[in-house]
This record gives C-alpha cells, sequence and structure tokens, in this order.
C-alpha cells in the first residue's frame, strides 16, 4: 500500500511539477518529431521498408508500458519508476541519435518508448501525489499545453533540426531536457516506500502487454499495410479479444492486479474511461486528418496544414485550464464531461458541413469548437478516476484512464482512416473520368496532386469533401455514446489522494 505523501514545501512541488511538465513534454514531443525527419532518415540509414517501424515501435511500446508502470508504481513507489524511465528515455535518445543502422534504430525508439509509458504514467500519478484534489485540477489543466505543444511543435522541430543541423539532433535535444528533469527528481521528490511486500501479477502484466500489442498492431495496419480483410489483421482482431478477455479474468484472481477489477464496480470509473475513449478518438483521432483535408481539398502545403491546427489546439488548452480552475473554485466537476460531449458533438457536426469552397477561417473557427469540446473533458476524467480510486490503486487508475484513450485514439484512427479511404474511393469514381482517378494513396500526396489536369484535381478534392462529411458525421454516434455515459456521473465530493479504503 501507498504510504502518505510526506510534507513538502510549495516550492518543491512545483519544482517537481516543472521536472514532470519536462518529461511528459519529451515523450509526447518524440512521438510527432519524427515525422519531417523520416525522409533523411531513410537516405542516411536505408531501410525504406521498414521505415513504419520507427513510429510504430515507439507507440507499441507506449502502449504496453503505460497501464504497467502505473501499477508498479503502487507497488514500489512513484520515484524509482520515473527515474527508471527518465533514465531510460536519455539512453534511449542517446542510441538512437548515434544509430548506425535502421535495424538498431527501431530496436533504440522501442526503448525510448518503453520508458515513455513510464514517464507519462508517473507525470499523471505524481501530481495526484503532490496535489490536493481542487489544486490538482488546476495543475493538470495545465498539462493539456504539453501534448497541443508537442502536436503543433514536433514537426517543425523536426524538420528545423534536420534542416539546419542533422536528423541525429532531433533524439540529442531530448538529453537536456532528460537532465534537468532527472535533477529536479533527484533533488526535490521525496516519497516513502509503499508499506508492505508487493507481488507481482505476472499472468496479467504478460496478457496485458500481449493484448495491448496485437490490438495496436491491428489499427496501425488494417487499411494501410494489410487489407481490413486480410488474414493478419483478423487474426490480429481476433487475438486481441481473446487476450483481453483471458486477461479480464486472470485478474479476478491476482493478488495485486494490473489494473485491479474492483477499480470497475465504481461507476465514476467505468464512465471515465469511456469518455477518454471516446475523446481519444474524436478529438484526437479526427485531427490526424484534418491535416490532409487542408492539403488535398484547399490545397495547402504540408507544413501549413500543420499549423492550421493551432485554433483547435489552443481551444483545447484554454477549455482544459479554464475546467481546472472552475473546478478549483467550486470543488464540482462532474457536469463538465457532458458538457465536453455535447460541445464536441456540435464541432464535429459544423465539420461535416464543410466541402471544397469552405475557407480557412470557417473552417478554424469549426475546429475551436471541436477543441474548445474536446479540452473540458481532457484531464477531468484523470480527476474522476483518481477521485474514484483507493489510494492505493491512484497509479494503476491514473494510467488505466490514459491507456483507455490511446487505445480509443488508435481505434479512431483507424476506423476513420477506412471510412476516409473507401468513401474517398466511392465519390472520386462519380467525379473523375475513367483513367484518370488516382490511387488513395496518391490523392494526399501534394507533388501528385500539382501533376494532375484542373478538372481531376477538383474532382479529388470534391470526391475528398464528401468523405470527409461522412467521416465527420459517423463520429456523432460515437460523441452521443459520450454524452450518455457522461449524464450517469454523480458528483462525488473530492478527497485527498484517493479514498483510503
Amino acid at each position: 500500500m501507498v504510504a502518505m505523501m510526506p510534507p513538502m514545501s510549495r516550492r518543491h512541488r512545483l519544482l517537481v511539477f516543472g521536472g514532470l511538465m519536462l518529461a511528459g513534454l519529451m515523450s509526447s514531443l518524440d512521438a510527432t518529431v519524427l515525422g519531417t525527419a523520416l525522409p533523411a532518415i531513410v537516405g542516411d540509414l536505408g531501410g525504406l521498408g521498414r521505415l513504419a517501424w520507427v513510429s510504430t515501435g515507439y507507440v507499441l511500446a507506449t502502449s504496453v508500458t503505460v497501464p504497467l508502470s502505473g501499477r508498479l508504481g503502487d507497488l514500489f513507489g512513484r520515484r524509482p519508476i520515473l527515474l527508471t524511465g527518465l533514465l531510460g528515455f536519455m539512453a534511449g535518445s542517446a542510441a538512437c541519435g548515434a544509430a548506425p543502422t535502421m535495424t538498431w534504430l527501431i530496436v533504440f525508439r522501442v526503448v525510448q518508448g518503453a520508458a515513455a509509458g513510464c514517464l507519462m504514467s508517473s507525470m499523471f500519478a505524481l501530481t495526484g501525489d503532490l496535489f490536493e484534489p481542487r489544486e490538482r485540477a488546476k495543475y493538470q489543466g495545465y498539462s493539456a499545453l504539453i501534448f497541443a505543444v508537442s502536436s503543433i511543435a514536433g514537426p517543425l522541430v523536426g524538420g528545423f533540426l534536420t534542416d539546419h543541423a542533422s536528423w541525429r539532433w532531433v533524439f540529442y535535444v531530448n538529453l537536456p531536457l532528460g537532465l534537468a528533469a532527472t535533477a529536479t527528481t533527484v533533488l526535490f521528490l521525496r516519497l516513502p516506500r509503499p508499506e508492505g511486500r508487493p507481488r507481482i501479477d505476472y499472468p496479467g502484466i504478460v496478457l496485458l502487454g500481449a493484448a495491448v500489442t496485437c490490438f495496436t498492431l491491428f489499427t496501425s495496419w488494417a487499411g494501410t499495410r494489410y487489407a481490413w480483410g486480410s488474414p493478419v489483421v483478423l487474426a490480429l482482431a481476433a487475438g486481441s479479444a481473446v487476450l483481453f478477455a483471458a486477461w479480464a479474468l486472470a485478474e479476478r484472481t491476482a493478488a495485486e492486479p494490473v489494473i485491479p477489477p474492483r477499480l470497475f464496480r465504481d461507476r465514476s470509473f467505468g464512465v471515465a474511461c469511456v469518455i477518454a475513449a471516446v475523446g481519444g478518438a474524436t478529438g484526437f483521432g479526427l485531427a490526424t486528418y484534418l491535416p490532409m483535408f487542408f492539403q488535398v481539398v484547399g490545397g495547402v502545403g504540408a507544413t501549413r496544414s500543420g499549423l492550421l491546427l493551432l485554433p483547435m489546439m489552443a481551444a483545447l488548452v484554454a477549455a482544459s485550464m479554464a475546467a481546472g480552475r472552475y473546478i478549483h473554485r467550486t470543488g464540482r466537476y462532474h457536469r463538465l464531461p457532458a458538457a465536453s460531449m455535447a460541445i464536441s458533438a456540435a464541432g464535429v457536426a459544423l465539420l461535416a458541413s464543410m466541402d471544397a469552397g469552405t475557407g480557412l477561417f470557417t473552417a478554424g473557427c469549426y475546429m475551436a469548437v471541436l477543441g474548445f469540446g474536446a479540452g473540458l473533458s481532457q484531464q477531468v476524467v484523470m480527476l474522476i478516476a483518481q477521485n474514484a480510486a483507493p489510494r492505493a490503486d491512484l497509479g494503476a487508475a491514473s494510467s488505466g484512464v490514459f491507456a483507455t484513450r490511446m487505445l480509443g485514439t488508435a481505434a479512431g484512427m483507424a476506423v476513420f482512416g477506412a471510412i476516409v479511404a473507401n468513401r474517398f474511393a466511392e465519390e472520386v469514381g462519380r467525379r473523375v473520368p475513367d483513367g484518370q482517378v488516382p490511387a488513395f494513396d496518391d490523392a494526399v500526396r501534394p507533388e501528385v496532386l500539382d501533376t494532375l489536369p484542373a478538372p481531376v484535381r477538383d474532382g479529388v478534392a470534391e470526391a475528398f469533401a464528401d468523405a470527409f462529411s461522412t467521416l465527420f458525421l459517423v463520429a456523432l454516434p460515437v460523441l452521443a455514446a459520450g454524452l450518455a455515459a457522461a449524464l450517469l456521473l454523480r458528483h462525488v465530493p473530492l478527497t485527498s489522494g484517493g479514498r483510503e479504503d
């Protein structure tokens, strides 16, 4: 069981929180920074056929270690898990920067991703340890800034370092950030060791890790590397379902389960997981495809299309911080997730109305509505999960709801990508003359679009606009399910650091 947090001065708490923000920024930035550096990496190391694993390996390892490291923090203490993540991430970054071949780069990226999972779970759980619930809501709102900054700044930083130094500096730049975060952890973070002798749930770890691995590969490969009906995709889908079921059964008898089943008996925790999954799918999942809309339909360059997400991310951060301050002032939170789902649905409905003639300013306003709605529940679900969990399960609850959001995002990206591709194939055949219909992979490449005759290019743009309208309409029932779940929330007074039972 996790012991009580020892007294710490406010200055020390803020210094530790600053270190956590640096750790979170490193791990989230590294998931986005490589996009613009990949061509240079291939030119230097070769291995084009394995290039996708540079990103897939990182995401896969992070998805596996987030829930596992959260529980290990409950059992062995958060300080050693955080330090393990920091040292592992810096070692992985240095090794990636010095990688001599594509194979070694992929191996070191897996090391980075595993360490990133430790950093993310530690950041959320330690925020729960450092601050009382009302104050915690405010600081968890600040952490939304990390993900917004990384999603926008990652490609820009990667491109700048690649152009002006080397792609290897995309990894080396993590070292000073990691050293600063490590220094604050070593100097200022003092936590008691958990009481008792922990019993590790090895079957639960293996089953959950295997289930998450299958699910992540399924969502990464379906419709891209393999067709949706291919034996590989079907086997991964079936395997993930069977493994998740086996894991759920194993957790019922485990002495110290990875994610204790008792958490799901609390309505608040279950609802928080549902809202996190819906928010991941409709917020981050849709945001992944919006730059494609601007590039193909609006004729905007790749860099500028990423910058056009700024209204959405700015609104998300503003809403997240405003929600945190509201909870800090009033102590009430249970209506925010429902408002989040309703406003997000309004934003998605507005986005569904876009066509080839929609202006960038109008599109930015629509995205801001979606971003504001997503921000209202972005960190609130974490607070709800932590408030519902006993103190001894704080790390498991934090990492569990975050892992649920990651899985929801992955599922949303896979399903939404399939919808866009299939709908585009239907529409482009009606709008472009026979023999001039481009393949989907070619239609999303600006260098290919620029070579097409104007009538063909216009037909492609209109087909994409229709495909995206369908995509947004499909997202509405998902948000409706999230709204229905959010309405089940009851107000439970915020408790200090989690329940004692």
